[in-house]
């Protein structure tokens, strides 16, 4: 079996949680196998998340170089052809930044690259079996990956539900082995969103909405219910473009990041681009008249019915 990494994505001295996620994914391909964690950056953040990642992974290996100070893919990809072995198995967390990073550092490897992981069945000889979604969830479809010369995995967030940490390992300072960092792409500057009425990223209670809303009018039932019970609205992408709510209230990858204690999909499909901005396994409650909707996957609880009839009577119960 290749030795398994898996890049660890790290903010302000935290790491991210895909970060104990791809640790269990990892054993999902090899129970026995001692993974690798990679954490990049420069200064005191970098040893802190280094030092915390020593609890999941069995040997955590530290690079620090002012090249790295900014999650740049171009310059980590770079980087990971460097430092990394022949045949080795690399887990990303598949988001934005994995996304952008996954398939040109499977091309320079010349390994198998598979998006959008969501689960694992484990390897068969140099065949790794995997399953991703395809049709906005609808479908599973289960994929083999020929491992013969290593693999590149980009992991679903949420799919594989982290456990308490315990391995115990050390960490390897391989910032001598970069070597050359230079690319053509370069950091310029981060530019925060423009803040709402509501700052959803620090709610505990959320009720969120999506196409099922169906009108913009009929918002109403959902600011009802959050009054009720004591949440913020948010609201998937859809809501947005129709320009019915503001963008400070979307979540997902290309909205916030939220963390919230309950979440309340209301009519919501539950695309991974909208799961990718939950994090922190919250309790999910998903309400929906499609059953085959993806957020019955992911949910705690999960109601067949049509958000607009429910709502109200909800709202109802809870006054």
């Amino acid at each position: 079996m290749a030795q398994i990494f898996a890049y660890i994505t790290h903010k302000d001295g935290a790491a991210e949680d895909s970060a104990l996620e791809l640790a269990v994914a990892a054993k999902k391909i090899d129970a026995g196998a001692q993974v690798t964690a990679i954490v990049t950056g420069t200064g005191a953040d970098l040893d802190k998340v280094a030092g915390d990642m020593t609890a999941a992974y069995g040997e955590v290996w530290k690079v620090d170089n002012e090249a790295l100070a900014y999650p740049n893919a171009e310059v980590i990809r770079k980087l990971l052809v460097n430092i990394l072995p022949a045949g080795a198995m690399v887990l990303l967390p598949h988001d934005t930044f994995g996304m952008d990073l996954g398939p040109g550092l499977a091309i320079k490897l010349d390994a198998a690259f598979a998006p959008d992981v969501v689960g694992i069945d484990g390897v068969d000889g140099s065949t790794l079996k995997v399953v991703r979604q395809e049709y906005g969830g609808q479908v599973s479809t289960h994929v083999d990956v020929d491992i013969a010369t290593g693999a590149v995995i980009n992991v679903r967030g949420g799919c594989f539900l982290a456990e308490e940490a315990q391995a115990g390992g050390q960490v390897v300072d391989k910032s001598g082995d970069a070597g050359d960092l230079t690319t053509k792409r370069r950091f310029l500057e981060v530019v925060e969103a423009e803040a709402g009425d509501v700052d959803i990223t620090k709610s505990d209670v959320l009720v969120s909405v999506g196409r099922g809303i169906e009108d913009q009018d009929n918002l109403e039932i959902a600011f009802d219910l959050a009054k009720a019970m004591g949440a913020d609205v948010s609201c998937s992408r859809p809501i947005v473009d129709a320009k019915w709510m503001e963008k400070s209230r979307q979540v997902g990858t290309s909205g916030q990041t939220v963390k919230p204690k309950v979440y309340l999909a209301c009519g919501i499909s539950g695309s991974f681009q909208h799961m990718g901005g939950i994090k922190g396994n919250p309790f999910i409650v998903a309400i929906n008249k499609n059953t085959k909707a993806p957020i019955f996957q992911l949910a705690d609880v999960g109601i067949e019915a049509d958000i607009l009839e429910f709502l109200p009577e909800l709202t109802e119960h809870l006054e």
